[in-house]
């Protein structure tokens, strides 16, 4: 299927290595665990540092792969067809879509920008954001193996957070509240996705040069996409292994009880700790067996995603500043709340 050459570059201008942000970021954190080795106060950040790089480097090397895999094959038309109606069904779709998108929670952010690069409105890109880390595929079996028939509360919630907060930016947009994904282009209300795919298909040259231009094309997508997304994931991977260096493992069990307060200070550690959704799930039983509290298990949870400097950074950057704003507005709000139902329920 041949590349959407038409496909809007909004990737930032090529800049000398010294100048871009994902060797500076890269260059920070290599610089402090090498500083460890002489200052030994640095010991632990690099240890911390190490644990989570080597619990994240794949899913993140899987998301970029992906994303330069979209780049290549999949035109903006497709996007722009499914994913950009202002209709409810177009959340339903994003939802379903993050479902079978079994990634991690740092690979799915390249997956978002990819989407909005492609055309996918805004209120969908947020909608697939939130439902693919935690009511993937993979989690779900995973979240079920923790905390067994318990853990449909935390898939189904959300699910529900995913999907209602889509609704509401669907709102904001419509209000112009939100900003609009420029991306978007024109598709006819007779376009068949199935129909271009066969004529896409019978018009590529099955040729040893192809394929070539094939890896290509997808490199160059990664590359595109690592430019956007990797300084922010090594950002917020560097405050987490600050984190997880020097705060005091205890604060988990003296603090994170079935209360308001422990659910606030759930929220609060989620925020700064950044770890990736298959690493988070074994944390969030952890806080389950010590506490007894599943809602702030599931507060931790969706904290990742809502409340995350990493997420609403790259959506800042990427997508629009108000539709990064909006996000922990629109969702924290709905997150405490379920947490709240899930300690009176269970």
């Amino acid at each position: 299927m041949a590349k959407d050459s038409a496909c809007c570059d909004i990737t930032e201008k090529k800049v000398p290595i010294y100048r871009n942000k994902t060797f500076i970021a890269g260059l920070a954190l290599v610089g402090l665990a090498l500083l460890s080795y002489l200052a030994p106060i640095l010991v632990p950040f690099r240890e911390s540092l190490t644990v989570y790089f080597k619990a994240i480097w794949w899913a993140i090397l899987l998301g970029l792969v992906l994303g330069g895999v979209m780049e290549h094959y999949v035109p903006r038309e497709y996007i722009t067809h499914i994913l950009s109606k202002p209709k409810k069904r177009t959340i339903f779709y994003s939802v379903v879509l993050g479902f079978f998108m079994s990634v991690c929670s740092h690979g799915i952010l390249a997956l978002s920008i990819e989407l909005h690069k492609k055309g996918a409105s805004n209120p969908a890109v947020v909608s697939f954001l939130l439902a693919s880390p935690w009511a993937n595929l993979i989690l779900t079996i995973l979240l079920v193996g923790f905390f067994g028939l318990k853990a449909l509360f935390i898939i189904f919630s959300a699910i529900a957070v995913a999907i209602t907060t889509g609704f509401i930016f669907q709102f904001l947009e419509r209000k112009n509240l939100i900003e609009k994904n420029e991306n978007t282009v024109e598709v006819e209300d007779n376009f068949s996705i199935i129909k271009d795919m066969k004529k896409r298909l019978k018009a590529r040259r099955w040729s040893f040069k192809e394929f070539r231009e094939d890896i290509k094309g997808i490199c160059n997508g990664v590359v595109d996409l690592s430019n956007m997304v990797l300084w922010w994931v090594l950002i917020g991977t560097g405050l987490a292994a600050l984190a997880g260096a020097y705060i005091p493992a205890t604060i988990f069990t003296d603090y994170m009880g079935p209360t308001i307060l422990g659910l606030l200070v759930t929220l609060l550690v989620a925020t700064v700790i950044e770890v990736c959704s298959e690493g988070s799930a074994p944390m969030a039983f952890e806080i389950f067996r010590q506490t007894g509290a599943l809602g702030n298990s599931f507060v931790f949870l969706m904290a990742g995603v809502v409340t995350d400097y990493t997420e609403i950074g790259l959506l800042w950057h990427n997508v629009g500043k108000r539709v990064a704003i909006w996000l922990p507005i629109v969702t924290v709000p709905q997150v405490v709340i379920l947490g709240i139902v899930a300690n009176m329920l269970f």
